[in-house]
């Protein structure tokens, strides 16, 4: 019998359908030689310290660092999970032939290969590799099995990134928590969390010591068009002005003493307005270039969930719910991706894809018929592509999609379909004049062929979005070298702007792209291409920041609490705060995927590394401590309106479904007979109210975390509740 085990019901129910396996043993399904189960994502985790020796269980100093001589796995201790495994563990050991068809990523490997060793497998074993879940795509993945053996150096990262986590924050936050906190505060540090929350504490600290300064734009409106005076001229403005007028390339050397963007003193605008109020406005240069606007990238997930927290104010951990609702329900193309491009091999088949959402979009791919399509590098270059390709339709007619859904998938669908347009054809116009030798600007833009961009001229539009477009392709009068006339100056006074605080999506873009905040260029790349954290965990850490309370939500920006701010700036280590130290490890276990770093030497540098650092701390002789605020003590019990406040939305539907993702981080509950146990009773930092929050209607489900509260007549439940979720609150807790 041949056992296929996937990661979760769902998909054992579709490849079981695909297999003809068709016989429901409530666990698994059998038939056709094959018996298909699944598990429930992580059944298996790596040992809490306790479990290695009794010497680990309380919290102290002396005990640190620990470093087990080896790792070992447990089953995580659940009902279900429990009876699963036994019917899995039963399959496995009488199996002729193991197909791992777990999900296809350093983290599905894990799952499965952990699932399998705790099961005591001993055949052989295939992996299936697969980017959607359709019939086709099931069909071809069974055809073109893979030894397991072949993705041994995929689990060996996959296992590194684990043990790594665990060790840096099982020892930091256990080191931080004893030597700095108060009462029984819990300090929790993480690889990805704090480098992440120290994004954001960064940038609040700018904000908060931005000192404003005033500065005098000089405009002059001629014909109609409001001119710039140039302060600075840039290299190909100099370049002009100095052929034109003779002039050696230096440009005005009235220039040298003011900013860029204005000038410095109102008296100095005053004195230049007062030169140029009686002279005539001469243009100098009238320059048209022609330029093209290639399509869009592709979606990764990333750019997916920045967009619609743009569009829509989704969050990253919303988008990724509802992207992977539509890759389980066949309509998109695996989403925990990060590349923005597709394998060449993808190219034969997107006349089929595009057929197949011709329904939605037929008047979209009117202009596409009667050619073949267009084969662009910036779209198609296998070389770009790694464990998965740009999220895409899989060709499947979407229904019965929810209003979010529905909105997601029309952002996948319209960037595909726009991959294969025409760039758009623009020209731009830059005039420059000149008034008491004084040099002005403006620029124009027309849109000659909009190409890509009538894919998207029915979306609709803010008043920001088109107050942008209509700035960005401003048109200009036709003005003609040497032309002169009056004009009518002004000088406006303005201040310089603070850095605004994160939103979710320029935060994503900042853990994407945080090769800014390190020197080293190897360093950068590597950041580059897997930033701070993984594109299927950055939205979990965005949720643990939250659940930690060491960020709050205000509007739409990210806000660091006090604790938040605290912490961060009690860590002295670079390492645990930095870019730096994810650039080290997201480089190395890069290479460990790619066969070219050893583990083992890995594993031995990082446990170096957090010796060091316990060393370092330990020997801080300071009395630093994080000072307990009021949002992190509890609500005195039994006080009339004690827990009135009411929870944001982020905080309502996100703090069950962070909790599932954080294998990998220490447990924050203070085990009794620790050092910070023998203290004073005091309020704990972080505390999540026993009381559940009032369920409203289309919050996450607290239970699945996938679906969303439905109203009944006489009580709340989860629209997932056909495949399977139990979740129930009476209407009167909504009072």
């Amino acid at each position: 019998m041949i056992v296929c085990i996937a990661e979760k019901p769902s998909v054992g129910k579709d490849i079981a359908k695909v297999l003809g396996a068709t016989q429901d043993h409530r666990n698994y399904w059998e038939g056709n030689g094959y018996q298909v189960t699944w598990t429930f994502g992580h059944l298996c985790e790596l040992k809490e310290p306790h479990e290695y020796t009794p010497l680990w269980k309380a919290w102290s100093l002396s005990s640190l660092p620990m470093i087990p001589p080896r790792f070992g796995i447990k089953l995580k201790s659940d009902k279900g999970i429990e009876e699963q495994f036994r019917v899995i563990e039963r399959l496995m050991q009488a199996a002729d032939m193991i197909i791992n068809c777990g999900d296809a990523g350093q983290e599905g490997e894990l799952i499965q290969r952990w699932v399998m060793q705790k099961a005591g497998a001993r055949c052989p074993v295939k992996r299936l590799w697969i980017s959607s879940l359709t019939e086709e795509a099931i069909r071809e993945g069974f055809s073109n099995l893979k030894d397991q053996s072949e993705y041994q150096s995929l689990y060996e990262a996959g296992l590194s990134r684990a043990i790594g986590d665990w060790t840096l924050g099982m020892n930091a936050t256990r080191l931080y928590t004893l030597k700095y906190a108060q009462g029984r505060q819990v300090l929790s540090i993480g690889r990805v969390q704090t480098p992440t929350l120290a994004l954001i504490v960064n940038r609040q600290l700018e904000i908060k010591n931005f000192k404003p300064e005033p500065y005098w734009v000089l405009t002059t409106h001629y014909r109609d068009t409001v001119f710039t005076a140039v302060l600075e001229q840039d290299e190909e403005e100099t370049a002009t002005a100095s052929q034109e007028k003779g002039a050696n390339g230096n440009g005005s050397g009235k220039a040298n003493d003011v900013a860029r963007r204005g000038f410095t003193s109102e008296e100095e605008g005053r004195k230049a307005l007062e030169q140029i109020k009686d002279a005539p406005f001469t243009i100098t240069s009238v320059t048209k270039k022609n330029g093209t606007e290639a399509p869009p990238r592709l979606y990764d997930l990333t750019s997916l969930q920045v967009e619609c927290n743009r569009k829509f104010s989704f969050s990253s951990d919303l988008t990724l719910q509802l992207i992977q609702s539509l890759y389980e329900k066949k309509f998109t193309t695996y989403p925990r991706v990060d590349t923005t491009f597709l394998s060449d091999d993808i190219y034969p088949k997107c006349n089929a894809i595009l057929n197949g959402i011709a329904g939605e979009y037929a008047a979209l791919l009117q202009p596409l018929r009667g050619a073949a399509l267009k084969k662009s590098k910036k779209v198609f270059d296998s070389s770009k592509v790694t464990d998965h390709h740009a999220i895409i339709p899989t060709g499947v007619a979407p229904h019965g999609l929810t209003p979010d859904e529905q909105r997601v998938f029309d952002l996948v669908a319209r960037r595909f379909i726009a991959a294969f347009y025409p760039d758009c054809k623009f020209a731009t116009t830059t005039i420059l004049g000149e008034t008491a030798d004084i040099p002005f600007k403006a620029t124009g833009k027309q849109i000659l062929l909009p190409g890509w961009r009538d894919v998207y001229a029915q979306e609709a539009k803010t008043a920001e979005t088109l107050a942008k477009t209509a700035e960005e392709e401003r048109t200009l009068p036709a003005f003609t070298k040497g032309e002169s006339g009056p004009h009518v100056p002004d000088l406006a006074e303005k201040w310089t702007q603070p850095p605004k605080p994160y939103t979710e999506a320029t935060l994503l873009r900042a853990m994407e792209t945080a090769g800014r905040l390190v020197d080293d260029d190897e360093l950068r790349d590597a950041l580059k291409e897997n930033g701070i954290g993984r594109p299927s965990t950055r939205a979990a850490i965005i949720q643990t920041l939250f659940k930690r309370h060491y960020i709050r939500l205000e509007r739409k920006n990210l806000i660091a609490t006090p604790t938040g701010v605290e912490l961060i700036s009690l860590i002295h280590e670079e390492l645990l705060k930095s870019a730096e130290l994810t650039g080290i490890w997201e480089r190395r276990l890069r290479l460990i995927e790619k066969k070219t770093y050893d583990a083992k030497t890995f594993l031995e540098e990082l446990k170096q590394m957090v010796a060091e650092i316990v060393h370092t701390v330990l020997a801080d002789n300071t009395n630093r401590r994080v000072a307990e605020t009021q949002e992190d003590k509890p609500a005195p019990k039994g006080k009339k309106g004690a827990a009135k406040e009411k929870p944001t939305k982020t905080q309502k539907t996100t703090r069950k479904i962070a909790s599932k993702r954080e294998h990998s981080q220490a447990r924050l509950t203070m085990p009794s007979g620790s050092d910070l146990s023998k203290k004073s009773a005091a309020p704990q930092a972080a505390i999540i109210p026993a009381t559940p929050p009032a369920p409203k209607e289309g919050d996450l489900c607290p239970l699945c975390g996938k679906g969303h509260i439905i109203k009944g007549k006489t009580a709340f439940g989860c629209s997932e509740w056909k495949n399977g979720c139990t979740f129930r609150a009476p209407l009167e807790i909504s009072s």
